[in-house]
């Protein structure tokens, strides 16, 4: 989920292991300097916790990660995707699909906390409008979230994370 100067939207990740040769990460999609941070971030939070997200320790000796952010030609940044990315990361090294709509906004630290971001209404409201109903929010947001009209929240189910391990629990319904 991001926010632009027009109102919410919803932003699809996908993640591609595209050789074996060496390891690191590669992102397309016209994404500013915050956004690429973010997506840093989350590629060393996964791989400094393989057996907290159960990813084999090997698999990053040699895969070599393609994240891309469709609609190239549009710009997108900030760090409101860290979680999102990070999630692509982890389905990708467990070879799980995430098969339900679900939206989730959220910045990631390196030490995996889950960190607010602006635009709450919006980024609902645009995955409202995509069909989604169920998202993942940060725990920090929830003063936000409570200021929110009822009819903006009815129908959806929304989880809160501190931690990034929050996130992966709902994602992969592990615990």
């Amino acid at each position: 989920l991001a926010w632009t100067r027009l109102g919410g939207v919803t932003l699809p990740i996908e993640a591609l292991r595209v050789h074996e040769k060496n390891s690191g990460f590669k992102l397309t999609g016209k994404l500013g300097e915050v956004m690429q941070e973010s997506a840093t971030i989350a590629y060393s939070h996964v791989r400094a916790n393989l057996a907290s997200f159960k990813i084999d320790k090997k698999y990053f000796d040699n895969a070599f990660i393609h994240i891309h952010v469709p609609e190239g030609a549009t710009p997108k940044d900030g760090p409101s995707a860290g979680i999102t990315i990070t999630t692509a990361i982890v389905s990708l090294a467990l070879g799980k699909a995430i098969n339900r709509p679900l939206a989730m906004t959220g910045e990631v630290t390196l030490t995996g906390e889950v960190l607010p971001v602006g635009g709450i209404k919006e980024k609902i409201i645009a995955a409202r409008r995509s069909g989604i109903r169920e998202i993942i929010l940060p725990q920090g947001c929830v003063p936000d979230f409570k200021k929110l009209p009822e009819h903006i929240k009815e129908g959806i189910t929304f989880h809160f994370a501190k931690k990034y391990k929050d996130v992966f629990k709902v994602v992969f319904n592990d615990g």
